[in-house]
């Protein structure tokens, strides 16, 4: 009997054994609350080591969807906007979190999940204009939700444009490991510091429990931000929890060890997927791929595999999602392309199929 897998996210599997096993080991330990724990500072002096003359302010809460509404709320003044690519998860996958703050998000449609310059630069027409929301902030996720990532120059003339025209860039990085580790990428930990006013990296979909490092880096807005935190109730008295895993994941940079690893489990499958005659809606790069399959083989595929059906290609046609992550093994992607080969040729030589 086939085993169920999941190829839906990155965040089904608990945690690395190291987090499990230094919270074990410091289960019975005293220590202070509300994130002033030995082993938060630990974690957030680790951080700032790849931050070369940042001076960030680093807090951790425990989630993306919490470190969003908390930091574009805390950013932004009641009449402010923030600008995101359509399929940003501030836009799409957030319940309206954004909006229950009191901010529009002005959303841009783009075919591949990233921002530039052409596409923001219509929306400063509303600068000024005292009927319209002022847009002040430009979000951007890396990876993007479409799997996508920013390039060191794309990235560079966002932030030009952003520091001339009084706009916060403020980095969505619940997979910025993933992306740091990608094919193609020229960005580093401190680069991403120097071109973003605020951003945070993910723990939780990337071999942490839970939990999100938030990264301020504009000297104005780290002023009160721990206020805003406790308002929105993600100061967890039990910092430590979450110190405690960033600590481990900094350690050593495992926590880009294991994206490297998420990444390298999904572009394992590239090119067996191509050899059997099927091509990507996005060029592969991270541990997110969006083959386009036929809907038989994507209903078959469905019986033992858990995965998104991400958008309709044609009438016979669409494309799926699939994630790794960290603990993925080799035999489940091995798994998914033999019966991806098997299910073509059945569907290559059998009518009834269809």
């Amino acid at each position: 009997m086939t085993t169920f897998y999941y190829f839906r996210d990155d965040y089904s599997e608990g945690c690395h054994p190291n987090i499990l096993q230094a919270l074990q080991e410091t289960n019975l330990e005293q220590q202070i609350g509300y994130s002033n724990d030995r082993y938060s500072a630990e974690a957030k002096t680790l951080i700032n080591e790849q931050l070369i003359g940042q001076h960030a302010d680093i807090h951790f809460v425990s989630g993306g969807t919490q470190a969003n509404l908390i930091v574009i709320s805390a950013v932004l003044k009641p009449y402010e906007a923030v600008i995101s690519a359509h399929t940003g998860h501030i836009n799409l996958h957030e319940a309206g979190a954004i909006e229950a703050t009191g901010h529009r998000v002005e959303a841009i449609d783009t075919s591949d999940g990233k921002l530039d310059v052409a596409s923001i630069t219509p929306l400063l027409n509303q600068v000024n204009n005292v009927n319209s929301v002022q847009p002040k902030m430009v979000y951007i996720s890396n990876t993007t939700e479409m799997g996508t990532i920013y390039n060191k120059a794309e990235l560079t003339a966002l932030s030009d444009f952003c520091r001339a025209n009084g706009l916060y860039l403020f980095l969505d990085g619940a997979r910025l490991p993933s992306a740091l580790t990608a094919i193609g990428n020229d960005l580093t930990l401190n680069d991403i510091a120097e071109l973003t006013d605020i951003f945070y990296i993910g723990g939780t979909k990337n071999g942490g429990l839970l939990g999100e490092a938030i990264v301020i880096i504009h000297p104005e807005l780290k002023k009160g931000f721990k206020f805003s935190i406790k308002q929105k109730g993600a100061l967890l008295a039990k910092g430590r929890i979450l110190g405690l895993q960033f600590r481990e994941l900094f350690r050593a940079n495992l926590i880009f060890e294991l994206a490297a690893y998420a990444n390298d489990r999904a572009l394992e499958m590239v090119p067996a997927i191509e050899n059997q005659g099927y091509s990507f809606m996005i060029p592969p790069c991270s541990n997110q791929l969006f083959p386009i399959l036929p809907n038989p083989i994507i209903d078959e595929l469905a019986k033992n595999y858990l995965f998104h059906t991400w958008q309709k290609i044609d009438g016979q046609h669409a494309a799926i999602r699939l994630v790794t992550s960290w603990a993925t093994p080799a035999t489940a992607c091995d798994r998914f392309i033999a019966d991806l080969k098997r299910l073509t040729v059945k569907y290559k030589n059998e009518a009834t199929f269809h």
